[in-house]
């Protein structure tokens, strides 16, 4: 991360903390899910009134299905966008790889339960998270479970020809459900959970505009990220010294 306010001691200290690709690969995601919603919410409670009005804006019940699998492609799109961006970083920089979204990651199980201790009145100290909380990788990882459970199930229904070369009834049926069952476990989490999480919670609102332009404060840092300010802090500080040192070196050598 950098400062983009250095020099200027007046102004607000940000950080950026996602970078385009991160940025477009979100959008793609919530944009297509958010769609899938739309879509796929009526076709489960298609006996609904709202449901029936939803499918008339969208051009009726065939209309809703293309939207809807229009709306899938594009989320599988973006994941694969993301995970193969991922990979070519990764490809890039084996001399400093490290995946700070691991529940296992530096730091993170002592953090979390530095958090319930904090939470539950049992401790002052705000926990200090790294680059993640505990609440971004239940996130993440839920969208990777989300694809096998509801991306899944929906290429088995988009393709029954297939399907049924390899699977019997009662496994897709079984899937079907799945899929529209998990799907609404989704949309609850996504629109509860993750939005007050990110936006609604008094610390955020109305917005946090990471989703946008991928800097965050450093006032929101310390608070979200601490570890990970006192980390970057000490490499700014580490990088400082070796600036001062060779500016010395090169002055004394000049004269």
């Amino acid at each position: 991360m950098a400062d983009f306010n250095e020099g200027s001691p007046h102004k607000e200290v940000v950080y950026q903390r996602w970078n385009i690709h991160h940025r477009v690969s979100h959008f793609g995601v919530y944009s297509s899910f958010t769609l899938c919603a739309l879509t796929g919410l009526p076709i489960k409670f298609h006996y609904k009134a709202w449901a029936v009005a939803v499918a008339k804006f969208f051009g009726g019940a065939d209309g809703l299905l293309q939207w809807h699998l229009f709306a899938g492609m594009v989320l599988f799109a973006a994941c694969i966008y993301h995970l193969g961006y991922s990979v070519l970083w990764a490809l890039n920089n084996k001399d400093r790889l490290t995946i700070p979204m691991l529940p296992w990651a530096k730091g993170t199980w002592t953090a979390v339960k530095q958090y319930f201790r904090y939470q539950l009145g049992f401790s002052d100290e705000h926990p200090k998270f790294g680059r993640y909380q505990w609440k971004e990788m239940f996130d993440y990882w839920a969208v990777f479970w989300g694809m096998i459970m509801i991306g899944g199930s929906g290429l088995l229904m988009w393709f029954p020809e297939f399907t049924f070369q390899f699977f019997p009834k009662w496994f897709v049926d079984a899937y079907r459900w799945a899929h529209s069952d998990e799907a609404v476990l989704a949309v609850i989490f996504i629109f509860t959970w993750h939005f007050y999480n990110v936006h609604f919670q008094p610390d955020f609102f109305p917005m946090s505009w990471v989703w946008w332009n991928g800097k965050i404060s450093e006032e929101v840092m310390e608070l979200e990220h601490g570890l990970e300010l006192e980390m970057i802090k000490e490499q700014e500080s580490e990088a400082e010294k070796r600036n001062s040192f060779t500016s010395n070196k090169g002055f004394h050598s000049s004269g």
